[in-house]
């Protein structure tokens, strides 16, 4: 069996807490919606998103660790 590749479908900054998802239908991350509205951070931030080693791409979501 071909293992499957996973992607992640949210990220977000550890230094601004900007928060994206991946919209597949546009093939591209979008600022996700927060109680109060969009999650922007600031505009001035190199984000550093919070998808690191301990995310693991293949493998079934009940043996991999999101990061």
């Amino acid at each position: 069996m071909v293992p499957k590749l996973r992607t992640p479908n949210e990220r977000s900054c550890e230094l601004c807490d900007r928060s994206e998802v991946w919209n597949e239908a546009e093939g591209t991350w979008r600022v996700a919606d927060g109680d109060d509205g969009p999650v922007v951070g600031s505009l001035h931030c190199i984000h550093e998103w919070d998808i690191n080693g301990s995310f693991m791409p293949f493998g079934d979501r009940r043996d991999a660790a999101e990061g």
